[in-house]
């Protein structure tokens, strides 16, 4: 007989209300989870390792170096310095020397690693320790960075270590712990990250600013790290102490004057005094002196005292000027190495006394882009000696162009801030060699390349300098065989232009285009242009300086003059409104 089994019949609904039963208890334990995260704090107290027995703290932020300790006197990191300072901070390490330069507007350091001598503007200067180098880090005792930039610092109490950094004149809130449970610093902005540092009721912390509804704060043992809004009540401002500066070194001491400068390029032989004639508005001559001769630094010298007196006589300022000899690979070796920057330094330095000089103008063309930091700094390390003589330091610059050995070595931002002036040679836009023929300097161009400095650049209009030429170029285009236009061209001063459109009865033509004078006409099949260099070209650059407010303007060179351009250029400068 078959046996018959009986199903037992299953309640309807029974599996899907296990499942959501199990859910909700999956649901309820990740809920209890999630409200642990967020509401419970946690409550390990973890002290943070920063790798270094002196960890560095600036602005709330642990950097990636550490300080040194001798004796007394903290070291500190040149890079550490940098941040502080800014990254185009004025110290400069030269390794095959040993050698650390610190600047400011009024003065040199100099110092070498292990070693406590040290010079600050050519004159003793004691260290109590020395700088040193571990690796490749190089480490600047804390003394002279006080007495230079302000920089301070301060060694957390309680075993940590902590250097905290300070800037001269730097404002920091501070806060003090408001709950009766104190506070807890934590590492990150969350209460479930480990506590740093416990503060009891009043304790007081640096609060360095705010993320997600916390403060970065310091506590008493220097840790960086997060606390409640909440539980702090700000407290009142920490001033760290500004540092005294001298009184700046007042470059122009003609009070409503504009600088009138004119060069005087000496080649062979010096002009004679005598035969130079009246320069009405010409308040300062800038005679080619100064030559660097060799990659040691050695200075070639064609200084002339007659000069100097006739130009004092005629209450002139002599602003010397120093070229490079527009040698590449002898300005490299020249800017390669402190010794060498400071014997060129201690030269001009004694040629200017000797001559009675009121200031040196710096002329350096035809450069490597790799030079250009040395550049800056030479120019940083003249001008604070330089000051100690009551000497002006004034550096002439191309118009901003990709041209690596004319232009692009130019940091005329840095140049900017180390020199009294900084004169902008607007020519030429045509070139001797140009393939095209053109303006010198036309108006449009002139305008440009003023407006690029002070924009892009962030040098000051009472720094800058209109430099103009006082010369033209005569084009000449003609055809050669294939059909092709050949130019060629050459500089001639204004009085020799004025002689050829007097001889050939020629009418000049305003041109709207380049703010200029016009002329062209046909000589044995060519075509001769020429773009005028008079006083319309002249009226409209030296009212450039009025609409800037540019310091003055310079004009290349004397000798290319026509004597009634003095009197328009004068005029133009010390026209009221």
């Amino acid at each position: 007989m078959e046996t018959v089994r009986l199903r037992t019949p299953r309640r309807r609904g029974s599996g899907p209300r296990r499942v959501m039963l199990f859910c909700a208890l999956i649901g309820f334990f990740i809920g209890g989870y999630l409200a642990y995260l967020r509401y419970i704090p946690n409550g390990d107290q973890v002290v943070p390792e920063y790798g270094f027995e002196y960890p560095i703290v600036y602005r709330g932020e642990v950097l990636n170096t550490g300080a040194k300790r001798e004796v007394e006197e903290l070291k500190l990191p040149i890079e550490a310095v940098q941040q502080v300072l800014g990254a185009d901070a004025p110290i400069r390490y030269e390794a095959e020397t040993g050698s650390i330069i610190l600047t400011t507007a009024d003065k040199v350091l100099h110092m070498k690693t292990d070693a406590l001598t040290a010079s600050m503007n050519s004159k003793p200067f004691e260290l109590t320790v020395a700088a040193e180098t571990e690796g490749d880090r190089v480490y600047i005792p804390l003394t002279p960075l006080t007495e230079l930039y302000g920089l301070q610092a301060e060694q957390a109490k309680g075993g940590s270590g902590i250097v905290t950094l300070f800037e001269s004149g730097q404002a920091i809130q501070l806060g003090r712990a408001s709950s009766a449970d104190g506070v807890a610093i934590r590492s990150e902005p969350t209460i479930r990250a480990p506590i740093s540092e416990q503060l009891g009721r009043g304790g007081a912390v640096r609060i360095w600013g705010e993320k997600n509804g916390w403060y970065l704060v310091q506590g008493p043992l220097g840790y960086a790290g997060y606390a409640a809004k909440s539980d702090i009540v700000l407290a009142q401002v920490e001033m760290i102490p500004e540092l005294k500066r001298d009184e700046p070194f007042v470059a122009w001491k003609v009070i409503g004057s504009k600088i009138n400068l004119t060069w005087e390029a000496v080649y062979q032989t010096a002009p004679e005094p005598a035969e130079i004639g009246p320069l009405p508005g010409v308040n300062v001559v800038s005679p080619t002196w100064f030559e660097l001769q060799d990659g040691k630094g050695a200075i070639r010298s064609k200084a002339d005292k007659n000069y100097v007196a006739w130009a004092h006589n005629r209450n002139m300022q002599v602003w010397a000027l120093f070229n490079n000899s527009f040698d590449p690979d002898r300005t490299t070796q020249a800017l390669d190495d402190f010794g060498t920057r400071f014997r060129m330094i201690q030269q001009l330095l004694a040629y200017a006394k000797m001559y009675m000089l009121q200031g040196i103008n710096i002329d350096f063309e035809n450069v490597y882009t790799k030079d250009k930091a040395n550049l800056v700094q030479f120019i940083r390390e003249l001008t604070p000696l330089a000051h100690d003589q009551n000497l002006v330091i004034s550096i002439d610059v191309t118009p901003k162009s990709s041209s690596e050995m004319w232009s692009a070595f130019l940091d005329r931002e840095a140049l900017g801030r180390a020199v009294d002036y900084m004169i902008v040679m607007t020519y030429d836009e045509y070139w001797a060699s140009s393939p095209r023929s053109g303006s010198v300097a036309s108006l449009p161009w002139v305008e440009r390349s003023v407006q690029r400095i002070l924009e892009e650049d962030n040098v000051p209009p009472r720094k800058l300098v209109l430099g103009v030429p006082l010369y033209t170029r005569i084009w000449t285009e003609k055809k050669d065989e294939n059909g092709k236009i050949a130019v060629s061209s050459k500089a001639v001063g204004m009085e020799a232009v004025e002689e050829l459109i007097t001889e050939r009865k020629l009418k000049p033509v305003y041109q709207q285009a380049t703010g200029q004078n016009y002329v062209e006409y046909t000589e044995n099949g060519a075509l001769i242009r020429i773009w005028i260099e008079d006083e319309t070209s002249m009226k409209a650059r030296a009212e450039l300086v009025k609409k800037y407010g540019l310091a003055g303007v310079a004009s290349w060179q004397r000798t290319f003059q026509k004597p009634g351009i003095w009197n328009t250029i004068q005029d133009t400068l010390n026209l009221r409104p």
